[in-house]
């Protein structure tokens, strides 16, 4: 059964400012040494569940602020028998360095940022997920190489987090580039479907690390 909750979460109040302990990777992955994909902002997971099915030399990361879908994303995971799939409830700007410190060298070589929520009311930007610190701790962990795969149906949104990656010297500029006329991934989420099905558009970029 699908777990209902709230659609908004506010990452600034009290409630998720409490640091987290990385786990043990060697008991979470039975090969932790193979490629990282980091899905940040997961939700119900299914994207993550899919693509650990479909890639079973990658691992797979999803961190998602809303526990109770991290909770039945780990029942999903499990029911499968994924070893190579794993959820975490954390607030990715208090959680994503000590995290990402914590794996073995080099294995970070892929992160989506997909659908994130927009926040769209001015005061509440600073709530958005890809800030300038985000970008900064990602491109210290991530291989050269590795790819980050930014998506929105909002352009405004797509628009800034692509801006804010570009903007780091570890991404070089995007400049005026097209988006994405399609997912360079296999699996689609359930937010990229829907939008597709109404018609409407979906702004993608995908960032190399240089």
């Amino acid at each position: 059964m699908a777990v209902r909750v709230r659609q908004h979460v506010n990452p600034l109040s009290q409630k998720y400012q409490r640091p987290i302990a990385p786990p043990h990777w060697e008991t979470i992955y039975v090969a932790p040494h193979q490629p990282l994909h980091l899905d940040i902002g997961c939700g119900r997971g299914q994207f993550a569940l899919q693509m650990a099915q479909t890639q079973s030399d990658w691992n797979f990361l999803g961190l998602e602020i809303r526990e109770p879908l991290v909770e039945q994303a780990l029942e999903w995971r499990d029911a499968v028998g994924l070893t190579n799939l794993h959820y975490l409830f954390c607030n990715v700007s208090r959680a994503l360095e000590p995290l990402l410190a914590s794996l073995p060298i080099g294995v970070l070589q892929r992160v989506t940022i997909q659908f994130p929520d927009p926040w769209f009311k001015k005061r509440h930007q600073k709530r958005r997920v890809v800030q300038p610190e985000t970008v900064a701790v990602l491109a210290n962990h991530l291989i050269p190489g590795g790819t980050v795969l930014l998506q929105s149906d909002v352009e405004q949104v797509a628009i800034e987090m692509v801006d804010r990656f570009a903007a780091h010297s570890a991404f070089g500029q995007w400049g005026a580039e097209p988006w994405l006329a399609a997912n360079p991934l296999p699996i689609p989420t359930e937010r990229e479907i829907s939008t597709l099905q109404k018609g409407e558009p979906v702004y993608r970029a995908l960032l190399i690390r240089q």
